[in-house]
């Protein structure tokens, strides 16, 4: 009997191995990809939910995730080779593009399309109206970036003209907040958890979204190098692969499951107030369905960077955005 237990034990212990090395192994085959973000923020749900899935290891990928604050610096790693993959908006693209920029980048994944930032004032504004903004001092982030432009496209798709507000884009994105709170501008845009927390420690109110303002764009995209895609189309393949897992995943789950699938990315906030921010972005439909790019919401983009005087010319959907591997 004792011998009968011991080789039980033995057998245990060599079958537990086997997987171990197995698994070892396994971790050993993935391909490393760096991805160089543009913020940290709910507003990504569906790639934290990839992450935390297993969604990219499933693909053959070990996604190291980067925090890159500002498109311009996403752009810089990307082209540097510091990163392979950028995430940001994909005016980035169309700017490297019409400066002649010959390994530009190609947006081959989107994620959200629409603004995810919220406006918050300084005051606690009771019936907001877009017509309140007439006049006031609103820090919208570095020119030329997505979130600025898209906050001018939308003001002036709703009667406000540029010249009736103060857009105050002499501030890098990763500091409006800190602005904000110290006494500057009477709005800031942010997103999410940052605008819930201004609200949550008396620094502000949330009034609007300004996602709810403006027609479907893509507004966060993922890009690389043209060279780098085409040598590495297995790699794209399972990168798009794991972000639609991802956009399927926040599309057919509740708020709170999705809040308890990627609480550990956001420790600093509670479940509750990362179900109410990913239920807010729900509310505005702020993910595609899947991850291809279309070209009219390639144009709407190209119109809200034109509106912000950043375009000279038009680029080009065929050449700017690889639609392999996406289903429509």
């Amino acid at each position: 009997m004792k011998k009968f237990v011991a080789c039980l034990i033995i057998a245990g212990l060599i079958i537990t191995g086997f997987f171990v090395f197995k698994n070892e192994d396994k971790e050993k085959q993935l391909k490393k990809v760096k991805v160089a973000e543009v913020t940290h923020s709910i507003f990504y749900a569906p790639q934290y939910a990839a992450h935390a899935l297993g969604y990219f290891k499933d693909e053959g990928l070990d996604v190291d995730l980067v925090l890159t604050s500002g498109a311009d610096k996403v752009t810089s790693a990307v082209l540097s080779g510091d990163v392979q993959i950028g995430f940001c908006g994909s005016e980035s693209t169309i700017y490297l593009y019409n400066q002649g920029q010959k390994d530009y980048l190609v947006s081959f994944a989107g994620l959200t399309k629409k603004d995810g930032s919220f406006l918050v004032s300084r005051e606690n504004i009771k019936n907001f109206k877009i017509n309140d903004l007439k006049g006031k001092h609103i820090i919208g982030g570095r020119a030329g970036g997505m979130p600025a432009m898209t906050l001018e496209y939308a003001l002036n798709k709703n009667g406000i003209k540029s010249n009736e507000t103060n857009i105050d884009t002499s501030i890098d994105f990763a500091a409006t907040t800190g602005a904000f709170i110290s006494g500057t501008g009477d709005f800031v845009t942010a997103f999410e958890p940052t605008a819930t927390k201004l609200e949550k420690e008396g620094n502000g109110y949330i009034v609007a979204s300004v996602g709810k303002l403006i027609n479907a764009v893509p507004y966060t995209t993922y890009n690389a190098k043209k060279s780098y895609i085409e040598n590495n189309k297995d790699v794209i393949k399972g990168f798009k692969n794991a972000i639609q897992k991802g956009l399927d995943y926040v599309k057919n789950n509740s708020s709170k499951e999705i809040a308890q699938t990627i609480k550990d990315y956001f420790p600093d906030n509670k479940v509750e107030d990362l179900t109410e921010m990913i239920q807010n972005y729900k509310d505005i439909d702020s993910w595609y369905d899947t991850t291809y790019i279309s070209e009219e919401d390639f144009n709407n983009i190209q119109e809200i960077v034109k509106n912000a005087g950043k375009l000279d010319k038009k680029a080009p959907y065929s050449k700017l955005v690889y639609t392999k591997y996406s289903k429509k």
